[in-house]
């Protein structure tokens, strides 16, 4: 009876310390396949760069041919991931300095077309009427379907003062040709005015310059006011992203503390967040944040943190959805490679990708019209009608008609004026009650 036990406990045993080393052999049987397949496939690529090189009709370049074969890993990951080669590469990082050349345009890829994520202020594409949602189908008369993204971008660039040919597919439009002339851009990240007693803060892009901009900006327009204002416009609109930490730094701008954005990627372990520091350039002065359509990536980074602090009012319609991160990886002296890590997530912990942000009021763009109204009767016109006790108040009206006649035509930004102008009137009229 005790040998029986004994073998038993001795066969239970050796079934615990088996059991590892068979899983460990499997696992390790499994990698070995996985590399051997992996070695096959690389061996499938040398095949076919070699029978291209030695059969195809005319010699192709080695270089091109690997770029190419680069160009296509990264182009069939995601829109955004791409090959630059070393000439792309160091436009790109003089883009991001504020400063490049071409049209002045933002574009991704989408069902075979370049999609027009938003023109920037003041560049040729944005004078010549290209809108946030437009496809490029054509370029010189040359057909788009069939191209990659770069390709694309690469046939738009091209010498200062030269003429490209885009044909333009827009919603309830026929198709339609545009000729733009190349130029030297030359971008202001932040541009800024007094509307009346509010700050106006148009960021068109997230480049180096944007957090000191805005910064300076809400500084000089102190001034200028000699007073304090009565609120705060950030407009986002149009603006398709840029710098990770301009983002971040614009955000914490406008914010005492809290999270503001973080990053996860697919190893849990490179997961990162932001957080605000004390100091709110505003001073807790109301602000809506207008977005629309072509606010992407660093711009829904700063509408979510705003809108998830209660910091802002976010308004306009919604924005685009690019919630993914691109790392920079440079490749040497041949160029880099833009590689989606990571996506994006709000403060709330909302992800962006392909949701955009939502506004709390949604106002769509329109054409502000006067409507001729009949002529009306006053009191003034009463017979016996007192008379009135000083002609200020006549004064304040008429200047009161001719301001709203004299409205802008963006009508969204002028109901986020209104908006704040309500908000002052309302806080000024607080009644005060004693304890």
């Amino acid at each position: 009876m005790n040998i029986f036990k004994y073998t038993i406990a001795a066969v239970w045993a050796l079934s615990i310390l088996l059991t590892p080393i068979g899983s460990s052999q499997a696992l390790a049987s499994e990698e070995t396949e996985n590399k051997a397949d992996t070695y096959r496939l690389l061996n499938l690529f040398g095949d076919a760069f070699e029978r291209v090189r030695s059969d195809y009709v005319e010699r192709p370049s080695d270089k091109d041919l690997i770029e190419s074969a680069i160009t296509g890993m990264l182009g069939s990951l995601d829109p955004h991931s791409s090959f630059m080669n070393a000439e792309s590469f160091q436009e790109m990082q003089v883009q991001t300095r504020g400063e490049f050349g071409g049209l002045g345009i933002e574009v991704t890829l989408e069902n075979g077309l370049v999609k027009v994520v938003s023109p920037i202020d003041d560049t040729p594409a944005y004078r010549a009427g290209l809108q946030s949602g437009d496809f490029i189908s054509q370029i010189d008369d040359e057909a788009i379907i069939g191209m990659t993204l770069s390709d694309a971008v690469d046939r738009m660039r091209g010498r200062i003062g030269t003429d490209i040919k885009l044909q333009i597919l827009r919603e309830g439009a026929d198709p339609f040709d545009v000729t733009i002339t190349r130029a030297a851009i030359q971008i202001q990240s932040v541009r800024s005015r007094l509307e009346g007693d509010v700050v106006y803060l148009r960021i068109t892009s997230f480049s180096e310059q944007a957090d000191s901009g805005i910064r300076r900006a809400m500084e000089n327009l102190r001034k200028t006011l000699g007073r304090e204002p009565k609120g705060v416009v950030l407009d986002l609109r149009n603006n398709p992203g840029g710098l990770l930490d301009q983002a971040v730094l614009v955000s914490d701008a406008f914010l005492e503390k809290g999270e503001i954005v973080s990053t996860r990627s697919r190893d849990i372990d490179e997961a990162q967040r932001f957080n605000a520091r004390e100091g709110d350039i505003a001073l807790g002065l109301p602000m809506v944040v207008l977005i629309n359509g072509g606010s992407a990536s660093a711009s829904e980074i700063v509408a979510g943190a705003l809108r998830d602090h209660r910091r802002a009012i976010i308004m306009g319609t919604k924005s685009f959805g690019k919630g993914s991160v691109q790392t920079i990886v440079p490749l040497g002296s041949q160029g880099a490679m833009r590689l989606t890590t990571a996506r994006y997530y709000t403060p709330s912990g909302v992800s962006i990708q392909a949701t955009g942000i939502e506004p709390d009021i949604i106002v769509q763009q329109a054409r502000i019209e006067n409507i001729n109204q009949p002529t009306r009767r006053r009191e003034q016109d009463l017979r016996g009608a007192l008379d009135t006790e000083s002609q200020d108040a006549d004064a304040e009206t008429a200047q009161a008609e001719d301001a709203e006649e004299e409205r802008p035509a963006d009508y969204q930004l002028q109901r986020a004026l209104d908006l704040l102008q309500g908000v002052s009137l309302f806080q000024g009229h607080q009644p005060k009650i004693d304890g």
